[in-house]
């Protein structure tokens, strides 16, 4: 039975951050029996019950008997659940990789949540918001969410892609999508990534996403990649970019010095914020 204790602190927040770590489970492991979710995340195994419905209807999983199994999608969860992941990290982020753009630049944006608070950072700057006239930056992204939230911002010009969407990441993929890019230059490609490894380069879980990723950063004269510390050293399915085709890599502080070397061997400048 749930405690009130439980009750009381599920907030919006704390249940996407439980369901993100019962996805996240289910992804490694396959199946999850409820007992085992409810121990391992400190909480009643009603709640877990109702976890798994809810997930269930939302096609996130599917049921069995005293537990759940792994549907497809589990490995790329969809953005509404990420955005929970070390919010205070990713603002932080995008606050100093936003100071890098000068007035007057064309900045492209990928999709993702850390892309997300570069986006709002940029919007939130008083030197940008206090030019009249011509559009204080250029924004090129094929994130329905960017576009949305920079679409008011009237000192900001927006141009978005066209293309698929997909509503793990509200990112806007294929033909439709890099006939656009094809066609644009740009000063500075920001890029949310699912990994980013010295060795390996940047990667995307979804091979749709890379391929138009990729193209965004061939297009711009610099590259930023902007990610917390978690997906630092990982690798995902899909290749977007080589280590060395990065100029610089905006993390967190959690990045250690020995990482940190590793990525400047490659040419990769680093910044943590």
């Amino acid at each position: 039975m749930t405690t009130s204790s439980e009750t009381s602190q599920d907030s919006p927040v704390s249940r996407y951050r439980r369901w993100n770590q019962l996805l996240e489970l289910l992804a490694a492991e396959g199946q999850l029996q409820v007992e085992r979710a409810a121990a391992e995340l400190g909480v009643s195994a009603a709640t877990i019950r109702r976890d798994f419905d809810e997930l269930a209807s939302q096609q996130m999983l599917a049921r069995i008997r005293g537990g759940a199994v792994a549907q497809g999608v589990t490995y790329d969860l969809p953005l509404r659940y990420k955005t929970v992941r070390n919010p205070s990290e990713k603002q932080r982020i995008g606050v100093l990789a936003a100071s890098l753009i000068q007035p007057g630049q064309v900045v492209g944006l990928n999709g993702g949540t850390t892309t997300t608070e570069v986006a709002r950072a940029l919007a939130m700057r008083a030197d940008l918001n206090a030019i009249t006239g011509a559009p204080a930056v250029t924004v090129v992204t094929n994130a329905l969410n960017i576009a949305t939230e920079l679409a008011v911002r009237q000192h900001i010009k927006i141009v978005v892609t066209g293309g698929v969407a997909r509503p793990q990441s509200y990112e806007l993929t294929g033909p439709l999508a890099t006939g656009v890019l094809d066609r644009v230059t740009l000063d500075v490609a920001f890029l949310g990534v699912d990994g980013i490894d010295a060795a390996s380069g940047a990667t995307a879980q979804n091979e749709g996403e890379a391929s138009t990723n990729q193209l965004l950063a061939q297009r711009a004269s610099r590259v930023v990649v902007v990610a917390d510390g978690s997906k630092v050293g990982r690798r995902a399915f899909a290749l977007i970019c080589a280590a060395a085709a990065v100029d610089v890599l905006v993390t967190d502080s959690s990045l250690t010095r020995e990482a940190a070397a590793r990525f400047e061997e490659v040419g990769v400048r680093v910044l943590t914020a």
